[in-house]
C-alpha cells in the first residue's frame, strides 16, 4: 500500500457526552465548540483534506456549514464513551482505502475539545515533526506540568501514599520540586499519527516526539473547564 506524502487533518466529534450535554456543539465565543478545528485546520497549508468523523448527522451538518466537505459517519458501536481513538482512526483509513484506494501517509488529530490553537504553533509542530518523523513513531504536543507529577498522591488503605511507589513515609517525598525530573501532560493542541502505523494497530507507538509547548492549554472535559477556557477567550478576544 502506497500513501500520499500529504497530512490530513482528522477531527472527531461523537454525540452523547455525559460530562457537559452536546459538548462538541456548545457554543464558545459565538460558533460551535466543533468549529474551532475546522477553521483553523483550513488555515494550515500543508493540511490538504479535513476529515470530520462523527456518529451524528446533525454534527455532520454544523461542520458542513464551517465549510468542512468530507466526512466519515461512524456507528454508534465505535461512538462510545469508553471507545479509543485508534478505533476510530482504523474505521476511517479501511473504509476509505476500499473505495479511493488512496490514503495519506500522516494524519493530524485535532480534538474539538482542545478549542485554543495558534496557527503558528500547529505550523511550527508540522515543521518539527518533518525534521524528525523518520526517528519517531509518532509526535504529541505537551506542556511542563507547574507541579511536577513525582510529587502527585494517591489513596491506598486509606492513606496517602505517592503514585509511583507505596511507600507511606511522605516525609520522603515532600522536598523542593527542583530536587525532581521535569514532567509534561499532553496538551491536544497538535499530535500527528502515520498511516502505516493506525495500519499496524497503533497510534503513538514507543517512539514519540515530544512537541513542547507553552501556549495556553484549553483542553476541556467538564463544565469547569469550558467556563474557564470560556473566560480566556472572551479575556484575549481569541479569534482563529
Amino acid at each position: 500500500m502506497k500513501f500520499k506524502n500529504e497530512f490530513w487533518a482528522f477531527i472527531p466529534a461523537r454525540s452523547g457526552s455525559k460530562t457537559i450535554k452536546n459538548k462538541n456543539i456548545k457554543k464558545l465565543g459565538g460558533i460551535p465548540l466543533l468549529a474551532y478545528s475546522i477553521k483553523i485546520a483550513r488555515k494550515i497549508k500543508a493540511i490538504k483534506k479535513i476529515v470530520f468523523s462523527s456518529d451524528s448527522e446533525k454534527y455532520i451538518d454544523i461542520a458542513a456549514k464551517y465549510r468542512c466537505n468530507f466526512f466519515h459517519k461512524r456507528s454508534k458501536k465505535i461512538s462510545a464513551d469508553n471507545t479509543g481513538d485508534l478505533v476510530v482512526f482504523q474505521d476511517f483509513v479501511i473504509k476509505h482505502y476500499k473505495i479511493h484506494k488512496k490514503l495519506p501517509k500522516y494524519f493530524i488529530h485535532l480534538r474539538p475539545t482542545t478549542p485554543v490553537r495558534y496557527k503558528k504553533t500547529v505550523e511550527k509542530g508540522i515543521k518539527f515533526f518533518k525534521s524528525k518523523q523518520k526517528k519517531y513513531t509518532a509526535m504529541r504536543s505537551v506542556n511542563l506540568m507547574s507541579e511536577t507529577a513525582y510529587k502527585s498522591l494517591r489513596i491506598l488503605n486509606k492513606k496517602l501514599c505517592p503514585v509511583r511507589i507505596k511507600d507511606f513515609n511522605l516525609d520522603k517525598y515532600s522536598q523542593s520540586r527542583q530536587l525532581y525530573q521535569d514532567t509534561f501532560e499532553a496538551n491536544g493542541i497538535v499530535d500527528i499519527y502515520k498511516t502505516k502505523n493506525i495500519l499496524k494497530g497503533y497510534l503513538l507507538g514507543n517512539k514519540v516526539l515530544p512537541f513542547v509547548t507553552t501556549d495556553f492549554m484549553s483542553d476541556i472535559d467538564d463544565i469547569n473547564d469550558f467556563n474557564y477556557v470560556k473566560y480566556f477567550i472572551n479575556k484575549t478576544k481569541f479569534k482563529i
